[in-house]
Formats: C-alpha cells, structure tokens, sequence
C-alpha cells in the first residue's frame, strides 16, 4: 500500500498544526491518498501540485509530496519523498533534499510523461534503490 500527505497548491497543509491562515484551505482537499497497489506493484494517484512549504529551520522546501510505503516483509513502514522535475531551483536549495548523496537524488524526482503526468518508480532494494527515511 501507498500513501501520500502534501500541502495545498498555497503550501498549507490540512492540519490543526498548519495555522497560517494567510494562506488560503482548498475546500474538500485534504493532502492524504492511500492506495493498494495493483499486482504488478503499479500505483497512481491523481492530485495537484503542493506549493512550498517552510522547513523546520523556517527556510522554504521545494514542492513534495511524502510518501509511506506497507508491504508484507517490512517490519516499519518507509518514508521519503517525491520531488518535481520542473523545480530545478527550488530541489537544489532543499534543505532535506540536499542531505541525500547527489548520485541518489534522482531516486526522489519525478519524470514528467506529458499531460501533466509524473512517473516516479519506488525500488526497494538494489540498484537504483529509492532513498527512505530522509
């Protein structure tokens, strides 16, 4: 099973914890998805661009959305994060983005596949491994 939080296109989050109400709540979105994974371990969802959102040091984050993954096997679940491939500027001043060896950032960047569509590919282990827990 997948799933994702994210903030809005304003870059709020739905979250008691968000209260910066200069910034406008999307009224039905809630920034969370779960979904089970088809059998050949395919998954998508359909949802908006998140805006920037600050860091815990105050400093904007570039546009990501956070992602869990369950499984049978794994112990604790694993988190990380997906990046967008059009926010050259924004990923390469990410703080949390940034702390991943830059051989392996490209594990948490998106492809754009036209329409609008992004492909990100989770690998669990070996070459090309997804970087978790970041």
């Amino acid at each position: 099973m997948v799933e994702i939080w994210q903030a809005n296109p304003a870059g709020r989050y739905r979250h008691a914890e968000d209260t910066r109400e200069e910034l406008p709540l999307v009224p039905g979105f809630t920034g969370f998805g779960r979904v089970p994974t088809a059998e050949d371990g395919s998954f998508r969802f359909v949802t908006v661009k998140p805006g920037m959102v600050p860091g815990a040091d105050g400093k904007p984050q570039a546009p990501h959305i956070m992602v869990s993954v369950f499984m049978r096997g794994l112990v604790k679940h694993v988190a990380t994060r997906i990046y967008f491939p059009d926010e050259t500027a924004a990923n390469a001043a990410d703080g949390v983005l940034a702390l991943v060896p830059a051989e392996r950032r490209g594990t948490l960047i998106a492809t754009a596949q036209g329409n609008g569509a992004l492909r990100w590919d989770v690998v669990l282990q070996g070459l090309g491994e997804t970087v978790f827990d970041i």
